[in-house]
Parts: structure tokens; sequence; C-alpha cells
């Protein structure tokens, strides 16, 4: 998105050191950094304002700093650039007159969030957050670096306590919000299961009444979650309480499955690309939000089929000798690792490693 930076700087509750500008995004890394953006110096184990120079050299027109300014390009002084960015979110997500679509859960977060944007942008001009940027930073560069026409933006959500996913969603404001399955993941920030269970409902707290909550129903949990959305709840997995289903499963020598889609808009026979049998609760999720938004069937069905693994979840690969490689090394908490192990098992082969 374009901002002028004597504006945002007003947004920002700063002010401007240098020439009026027109800002077009943002970016944290200088060896991400696009010509035209704004560069955000962030504290961690090194302090971004170091990197301005580089920044600038990189081709940014403008930098935010608490302090230190450069005789090139513009500075917009703030109190905190990290605070400044979410706030940079917030000014973005008020300029969008789509649908954003939030997606957490214990495990499959960025396969959902490449299946649902796959799906809407066969439809709509659409937005995602880049491979799993899905915190109080990648969040806002998510919002403040989509077009300026985008009609739906998909937002992976992520947490590592109690309070995270609301802190997001006041950033995000979702009308849209998908909660993959909960699962034991990050239980060391969490504690209980059921602890893990409210963290991700924030998600379904912050919807409108005029949105959709989708939730896997075969989820044990899907009754405490459900219970906490003012928006109505659309259920999808393989049980006879769900509003979208799969049945008629089945797997290919590559592990990917076809299966029967059964949902209030038709049904259809569905064929997806990415691998793992546990991919068709993933995928039911995404076409579930994508229908409920006015996307096809024909064009959901068509869409999702092309939709590939994300890197290092699932990859499969067939090397010479007739080796088949599994790819699976994004995450191994318990539940994503189960999957896996299953997807190895329904592969061919006279050893499985």
């Amino acid at each position: 998105m374009r901002f002028s930076a004597t504006k945002l700087a007003e947004a920002l509750r700063g002010h401007v050191v240098g020439p009026d500008v027109e800002i077009d995004g943002v970016a944290t890394d200088t060896r991400e950094m696009r010509p035209g953006q704004l560069f955000v110096p962030l504290r961690d184990s090194r302090d971004g304002h170091d990197f301005i120079e580089r920044a600038l050299d990189a081709g940014a027109v403008a930098y935010l700093t608490d302090g230190a300014t450069s005789d090139r390009g513009t500075a917009i002084v703030v109190s905190d650039p990290a605070f400044a960015l979410m706030d940079i979110g917030r000014v973005a997500r008020r300029r969008l007159s789509g649908h954003v679509v939030g997606i957490t859960g214990s495990v499959g977060k960025t396969t959902v969030k490449d299946l649902t944007s796959g799906v809407f942008a066969s439809t709509y001009r659409t937005a995602a957050s880049h491979l799993s940027f899905n915190n109080e930073i990648g969040l806002p560069m998510t919002l403040a670096n989509a077009d300026e026409d985008v009609e739906v933006v998909v937002a992976e959500l992520g947490a590592r306590g109690s309070g995270h996913i609301a802190d997001l969603c006041d950033i995000a404001q979702p009308t849209v919000g998908i909660i993959t399955r909960i699962g034991v993941a990050h239980t060391e920030f969490f504690g209980t299961l059921e602890q893990v269970a409210a963290a991700k409902a924030e998600l379904f707290e912050a919807l409108p009444s005029s949105g959709i909550a989708v939730l896997n129903g075969d989820d044990p949990m899907a009754p405490m979650i459900s219970g906490r959305s003012s928006a109505p709840v659309l259920l999808f997995g393989m049980g006879s309480n769900c509003d979208v289903t799969a049945g008629r499963v089945q797997m290919n020598e590559e592990a990917q499955a076809a299966f029967h889609l059964s949902s209030p808009w038709g049904s259809a026979e569905v064929q997806l690309a990415i691998h793992g049998e546990h991919q068709v609760a993933n995928a039911l999720g995404a076409m579930t939000a994508a229908l409920w938004a006015g996307v096809s069937l024909d064009h959901a069905v068509a869409s999702i089929a092309r939709v590939e693994d994300p890197p290092w979840r699932m990859n499969v690969a067939l090397l010479r000798g007739g080796v088949i490689l599994v790819n699976d090394s994004y995450n191994a908490n318990p539940t994503s690792t189960e999957a896996a192990l299953r997807a190895l098992r329904a592969l061919p082969g006279d050893r499985r490693i």
C-alpha cells in the first residue's frame, strides 16, 4: 500500500525529518528491501538502526527511527519502531474494504493459508502472509504490503501464549476465522490442551456477527471453541455433524488425496496436489471459507488442485533409483509428526526410513 510520509507520521504520532515522500510498503530486512519501501529498524540481537544506511542504499525512501537520523532519505521519528509497525498494520487495515481471513491452530496454519489464498485468488484479488509471517512483525507487513486494489487478505496468526491471538486480531480485524486443529504444540507456553484451545478461540471472539467462523468439527475441542463466536459457525470434517465433509477419500501412489466434497453449495470431486491424507481436512477448511465468501464451487475445485505444498511441509520428490524422499522437516510437534508418519506409511515401497 502507498502512504504519504507526513500522513503516516501523523497516524503514528511521530514527526518527519526530511522531504515528504510516497512510501510503497514496508520492510524490516535490508536484504529483502524493494525500492520505494519504508524501512522499519527493529531491535533484537542486533539493532536495526545500524542498517538504516544499507536500507537507503537498497532503495528505501524513508525509515522509522526512535532517534538517529541520516542526512539521506526521510525519517519518521517515533517512540518505538516495533509498536509503530503494528500501528502501520492498523492504518493499512482501515483502508481494506473486503474480507480479512485470519487462520490459526496448532498445526496446518501455513498450508491452510496457502490453500485459502489459492482458492480466493480464483475470484478475488488476494494477498496473503509470506511464508509463515504470522506474528506482530509479519502480520502488519502482510497488511501494509498488500496492493491498493486488494479484495481479500489471508493472514496467518501465530501465538506463543494467551492473549497473543487477541492482540493480532486487534490489528487484523478479521471477518473470517479458520481454526485448523488443536494439538499438542507449544504447550510449554500454554500449559494444557484446554488452554491452547482457549488461546486459539480468541480468533473467533474477535469476529463480527456478520462474519463467519470456520472450525474443524472433528476436533474434540470444537464444542468449547464454537461457543466463543458471535459469528455463525461452519464445521468442516468427516463427521456427520459437519457442514462441509469429505467422503470416499482415496490416496494415490504419491500420497495425494482425492475425495468427494459435500457442502451447502453443492457436491464435487476434488483432487489435491499437496501430499498426505491429513491435507483433506486442511482443504475442507479453506474451501468452506471461500465458498461462504462467494467463490463458486467450480472455481474452488479447480484452484485448490493447483496449490502445492509449502516449503519443508510434505514435499515429495522422486530421486534416482526409484527412491521417494519426503521432506516434512518444518515442524516436529507430536501431531505433525504423526501425520507425516501416516503419509510415509501410505507411500509404496519395500523399505521406509
